[in-house]
């Protein structure tokens, strides 16, 4: 358990929340085009997928490193791991809501800042534009014994 109040955990996603609608899009020199952050991204900080909210200890962590994400963003160079996958994305077309199929690239930055080594994560459907999809401690809490541990999941989940 981290140890954190509820007023503490409200604190941070209120905080985490409006950075993120502050951001709009950031430039990437490795791609040379911006990244933008949108709603999507946002629900990922908060859900796992649709109806399965991430625990608060999860969004605790990852609103309180959200502010690194734009800065590694605005600084790499270099790619840590590409992933391709077939996932389900919302089709919106003629008034109606339906999910396809897509290709979906995931590309990963790890970076350390302020002490803390961080992988940000940017989603791309088809030829669509890239857009910021998550930013993942480099570790996970062990919730047996509350330590560190690495963690290496589906990007579509982490």
């Amino acid at each position: 358990m981290l140890g954190f109040t509820d007023e503490q955990f409200k604190e941070v996603k209120e905080k985490g929340e409006a950075l993120y609608k502050s951001l709009g899009e950031v430039y990437c020199p490795y791609f040379k085009e911006k990244v933008s952050f949108n709603a999507k991204g946002l629900e990922h900080l908060k859900f796992k997928k649709k109806h399965h909210a991430r625990s608060a200890e999860d969004q605790y962590v990852r609103f309180r490193i959200l502010k690194l994400a734009p800065e590694i963003l605005k600084q790499t160079k270099t790619i840590q791991g590409i992933s391709e996958q077939k996932v389900f994305e919302l089709n919106r077309s003629n008034q109606r809501n339906e999910y396809v199929m897509a290709d979906a690239l995931y590309y990963e930055f790890v970076a350390i800042l302020e002490k803390t080594r961080v992988r940000v994560i940017v989603k791309q459907i088809g030829t669509a534009p890239k857009y910021f999809w998550s930013v993942i401690p480099f570790w996970k809490i062990n919730k047996e014994n509350g330590k560190r541990k690495l963690h290496y999941g589906s990007p579509e989940y982490d």
